[in-house]
């Protein structure tokens, strides 16, 4: 499996992984590669949510003129290969962790910020008239253990105190009677405004909605190199043409390939994320595991599964994976993850799995995304975490006003560059331990 943090070359035109969302839509067909040499206002690198929210916003707001360069097919990378769940946040740290470190007043910016990003995702839906399974809201956040749980209340109390945001606290017993039958849920905070897609096909939605707007969007076009112009412009070579701009964004997230912006490269690390998609329950099996809801399921483990069921009564399930892109594969990681959904729900246990594969998320060293101008001219949105389904959308957004002038929320990830991480050719080094501390705390502590 291409490796971002190993390989300079992304390649060029693949199709998509064998995942359950790619067999449950059709490519339409309606993009190729670009072979004739251009100049445009815009370039954009990357046709996954944040790139073509983007490259919409410029092209139907401020009538700007766009090209899109993606290497694959629509929503290939991470857009495609997600688990659908279109949260209320980014990065890795909650409101109450923002609290402590921007204060009461930023936190709340963070707060009505989140919220719009699902109201985005919301509006391009609707504007769009996209088929993506859009199942009935609600997300759990579930304990999995009795110490976890033992600080529920008072989290969904500070998130009603001081936001105004009716999350609500669920006992061990009301999770089980309404929700589940996992024998690792102790409690659970749902949150009301969460909601699950087919993220392949919402990124399909988009990338109609950005060709519909009059921008020219070109699969099995990767990025080789660029450079600056004399006029401060870029020149960017493609295998087929190459593009001169006044605007560089890179939308690539957790694919960029190695030495593409090294300032990028050297931000985030490539981090594999793993779903496995089981065969559809039986009535019985749904009664017996007490998973008769649309609900969005994450726990509170230090490797955090996350799952729910989808459309057709199937259960999707994920986890963190293989550090190695060339370990991706191996059948050691669906085993666990089908494993560990049957540890959870016993009554599961014939249960086999249909579908496997596995994307990459990029972690910033500080646990948020940035979304910034990192030089004159030149805009990039990263960072998110493996928590970007809604924020990417609102993320393009910010970007395509960055590029136009228009002032975005005064919010720390609009105000600065990611940090690069500390000595990051051993970040790999410092996964494994972070894996092997983990594995350590969600089973002892």
């Amino acid at each position: 499996m291409y490796d971002p943090l190993v390989e300079h070359d992304i390649g060029q035109g693949a199709v998509y992984p064998s995942s359950y969302w790619a067999a449950q839509v059709q490519n339409s067909g309606s993009t190729k590669a670009i072979t004739a040499d251009q100049s445009t206002d815009v370039v954009v690198v990357g046709a996954g949510y944040t790139g073509l929210s983007c490259a919409y916003q410029l092209a139907k707001r401020f009538n700007r003129e766009v090209i899109v360069l993606e290497a694959h097919q629509t929503g290939w990378g991470c857009s495609g290969r997600n688990a659908g769940f279109v949260l209320r946040g980014t990065g890795r740290l909650g409101l109450a962790q923002l609290t402590q470190r921007f204060g009461a007043e930023c936190a709340g910016l963070f707060h009505q910020e989140y919220g719009e990003a699902i109201t985005q995702v919301k509006r391009m839906i609707s504007a769009g008239n996209i088929r993506c399974d859009s199942q009935p809201e609600g997300y759990l956040k579930v304990a999995h253990n009795a110490a976890m749980a033992a600080d529920l209340p008072d989290q969904a109390a500070f998130l009603q105190r001081q936001f105004g945001y009716q999350a609500a606290y669920l006992s061990a017993q009301q999770l089980k009677r309404d929700y589940m039958h996992n024998t690792q849920a102790y409690g659970a905070i749902k949150f009301p405004d969460c909601f699950g897609v087919n993220p392949l096909a919402l990124a399909q939605g988009y990338a109609a909605m950005v060709q519909q707007s009059g921008v020219k969007l070109y699969t099995g076009s990767p990025l080789q190199n660029w450079q600056r112009t004399a006029d401060g412009g870029f020149l960017l070579q493609t295998p087929g043409a190459r593009v001169r701009c006044k605007h560089l964004v890179l939308a690539t997230n957790g694919y960029t390939p190695k030495g593409l912006y090294p300032a990028l490269n050297r931000a985030c690390l490539p981090v594999l994320s793993s779903i496995i998609v089981t065969q559809a329950l039986t009535q019985a099996q749904l009664e017996q595991s007490g998973l008769q809801h649309t609900q969005l399921v994450m726990d509170t483990r230090a490797l955090k599964y996350y799952y729910r069921k989808l459309p057709d009564n199937r259960i999707l399930f994920g986890g963190r994976s293989a550090v190695y892109g060339k370990d991706a594969e191996k059948a050691v990681y669906p085993a666990r993850l089908l494993a560990a959904l049957k540890t959870c729900f016993p009554m599961l246990a014939d249960l086999r799995c249909d579908y496997h594969w596995s994307g990459w998320v990029a972690v910033s060293y500080d646990d948020l995304p940035r979304v910034c101008e990192a030089e004159p001219g030149l805009f990039y949105a990263a960072g998110y975490c493996g928590s970007g389904v809604s924020f990417s959308t609102l993320a393009g957004v910010r970007l395509a006003e960055q590029a136009s002038g228009v002032a975005v929320p005064p919010l720390p990830i609009y105000q600065s560059r990611l940090a690069p991480f500390p000595l990051p050719a051993f970040r790999r080094l410092g996964q494994q331990g972070y894996y092997q501390w983990g594995r350590f705390k969600d089973r002892f502590l």
